[in-house]
């Protein structure tokens, strides 16, 4: 193994996005006085990522060809006792690819806001936060101990609160960064009660060094119970994921944060920050392979998001809430993959996912563009002889989505349904069904947009709300809604079709090293003698030829041919067959129309729960009884004491003889009495 990767050159890799942010921060906007113009702006930030790309390509190769590897503290913060909270890389495998991911999938995106924020008044905030978003998330998955692996997934929380409430003036944009901030933070207090538990016991934030006692830790019976101290720890960490994973039921945030502009939808909610929990579970691989009960808990959950959220998307009509759901579908896979303990596969079918997904968000943008700030699907159609280029990259990413076979998506989540039926945890029946379930849905709403969009008589005219702005009106100038759509920029397009390469091909070049090979050998840890999933895989594999070959025979190809077939019969042929299931299925309808009812129990019982728990204490607690009771009523004690006391001091003689016989006369009964 040879030692090649310098830390200049990997503390490079964050620095650069930094420097941009803070340039167009500081000087391209109203706090610092305009110093800089557009141009410099997204000059200055696009080239800061386009070097943290370059260098992590570099560190790819030496890490996939050379076996570099680097573990080492740049930063000693401060020494607590013996606890040492430092700042340092990990750089193996995981995260190298992870590297790669974020950067290349945000030079896309920070290309393509040229022309989709064109007219926006925030246009150098945007990139000034897009840059830093990209810093924050590199810190996450360069990190080489709990606290900056914690700094890098606050801070990246933090971005998206700015991003998604990017356009302030719009009451939807701030209720939905307030939603996110808050669903948020119920999942990082479960992070961080996770990551304290190990520094209670472990007496370490370093990942190495954690991982050197998980033996131990996995002998520890958490205090007053008789769960397993790794058990409590491992559910504590993944409630973190669930937040910012967006997994059931700390979902709720991720479709609301579509009212933020198109291009932060494809870099944070498609690519990058929502993968932020698998990355941490994979990466603490030691610890969850010591608990079965986590790994359960996990599968269970990721099967209900992967299933139950892609039903959401069924009905959805705005062109960017149903790449959002299938989002959420998506991210349940990858957690499905956690909890068979085949985290290689997760984290496989998450690079994938980052480069088809961020371009189907990207594609829906570009129509958003060429329809006028259109999103209803319901109003399109025909744009394909309008927009080749968005139709036929949008095309790809939906066959990649849906698995087809020699696409990247088909390598990794068929992977992934295989890894399910090898598992033998209590919850793989159940997950195993969800996963396949999940194909033929995910076919049917992929293609009903698809279809929608791009194919049939052209509805664009017949939209009732044509006049009115729509989500995305502050990005663009509004060139009328009578018009035919267009095609958008180049700026727009070259993104598109550097995302649509790898979103055909990535997964054919890189399903061997990734899941066969030794490309994460030293980043995964699994317990082969428990789980075999992988094994299983493994044994069966017999190259990405004959994977995609046999999955013409296999039945999840038959299941996504079936949705997509269904899809076009009933959009394409009979439009009348959704109206009449409608009217049929109208309770089933009415429940995912209203997601489950999910935001109205967490509005009307949780909200209003924990607003009148907060009124009771302020009132009850607070008021009444310190307010009234300790501080109020110690001085009115005071104050009735006083009073009587001045009551009796009243100068008269008279009133101190009497006083005085009283006195001797209580004493004289008291004698006789105890007599």
């Amino acid at each position: 193994m040879s030692q090649t990767l310098q830390a200049s050159t990997l503390l490079a890799v964050p620095l650069a996005p930094l420097v941009g942010s803070t340039l167009a921060g500081l000087f391209g906007t109203r706090f610092g006085g305009n110093w800089i113009g557009r141009r410099l702006t997204h000059t200055l930030t696009i080239l800061g990522v386009f070097i943290a790309f370059v260098l992590s390509a570099m560190t790819l190769k030496s890490v996939a060809i050379d076996g570099a590897r680097f573990n080492d503290t740049l930063y000693t913060w401060m020494v607590v006792g013996g606890l040492k909270m430092e700042v340092g890389f990990l750089v193996d495998g995981l995260t190298a690819m992870m590297m790669c991911v974020v950067t290349f999938v945000s030079l896309m995106v920070h290309l393509y806001t040229i022309g989709y924020m064109e007219e926006d008044e925030g246009y150098n905030r945007f990139f000034s936060y897009i840059s830093l978003f990209t810093f924050s998330m590199l810190m996450l998955v360069m990190s080489n101990n709990m606290l900056q692996l914690f700094f890098g997934w606050e801070a990246v929380g933090l971005v998206s609160y700015l991003l998604i409430g990017f356009w302030f003036n719009k009451p939807t944009a701030i209720f939905a960064n307030m939603k996110a901030f808050l669903v948020n933070r119920v999942g990082d207090f479960g992070f961080i009660l996770g990551i304290g538990l190990i520094v209670a016991y472990a007496g370490t934030l370093n990942y190495t060094e954690a991982f050197a006692k998980a033996a131990e830790l996995g002998a520890i019976t958490f205090p007053g119970t008789d769960w397993m101290l790794v058990t409590v720890i491992c559910i504590c960490l993944f409630i973190g994921a669930m937040g910012k994973s967006a997994q059931f039921p700390l979902h709720v945030w991720l479709p609301d944060s579509m009212e933020g502009p198109t291009p932060i939808s494809a870099l944070i909610h498609a690519a990058t920050m929502v993968t932020a929990g698998i990355f941490m579970v994979t990466r603490m691989s030691p610890l969850f392979e010591l608990s079965d009960t986590a790994l359960n808990f996990i599968l269970v959950i990721g099967a209900i998001t992967a299933l139950f959220m892609g039903f959401l998307g069924l009905i959805q009509n705005d062109i960017k809430r149903v790449v959002a759901y299938s989002t959420l579908s998506q991210l349940g896979y990858m957690t499905v993959a956690l909890g068979a303990s085949a985290y290689s596969v997760a984290v496989f079918h998450l690079m994938t996912h980052a480069f088809f997904k961020a371009l189907l968000f990207l594609g829906a943008g570009s129509v958003i563009m060429g329809m006028h700030h259109n999103q209803d699907i319901r109003w399109m159609g025909g744009v394909r002889k309008y927009m080749p280029i968005t139709w036929i990259t949008s095309l790809l990413g939906s066959l990649a989505l849906i698995g087809t076979p020699f696409f990247a998506g088909f390598y990794s989540k068929d992977s992934i349904i295989e890894a399910v039926a090898e598992s033998h945890l209590p919850g793989a029946g159940f997950a195993h069904f969800a996963v396949l379930a999940g194909v033929f849905v995910t076919a049917f709403y992929s293609f009903r947009m698809y279809f929608l969009v791009f194919h049939g008589e052209e509805r664009y005219d017949q939209n009732p709300d044509a006049h009115h702005a729509h989500d995305d009106h502050h990005g663009h100038d509004d060139h009328g809604h009578d018009h035919s759509p267009h095609e958008s920029p180049w700026v727009v397009t070259v993104p598109l079709l550097l995302l649509a390469i790898p979103s055909v091909v990535i997964g054919y070049l890189t399903i061997d090293p990734m899941l066969y090979g030794e490309f994460f050998k030293d980043a995964i840890f699994i317990d082969a003698d428990k789980h075999h999933a992988m094994h299983e895989l493994a044994h069966e594999y017999h190259g990405a030829v004959a994977m995609a070959l046999h999955a013409f025979s296999s039945l999840p190809f038959w299941l996504a041919l079936a949705g997509v077939a269904s899809s076009y019969y009933m959009y394409m042929v009979n439009p009348a067959v959704p109206a009449a299931i409608q009217r049929v299925c109208q309770p089933i309808y009415t429940l995912l129309e209203n997601k489950y009812y999910l935001d109205w129990f967490n509005e009307n019982v949780l909200a209003r729960g924990a607003r009148a728990l907060g009124t009771g204490l302020w009132k009850g607690g607070d008021q009444a009884i310190i307010d009234g009771g300790i501080v109020n009523g110690s001085w009115k004690l005071v104050g009735w004491v006083s009073s009587v006391t001045r009551g009796l001091q009243s100068g008269y003689l008279y009133n101190y003889a009497l006083v005085m016989i009283l006195g001797v006369f209580v004493l004289m009964t008291w004698f006789v009495w105890l007599k």
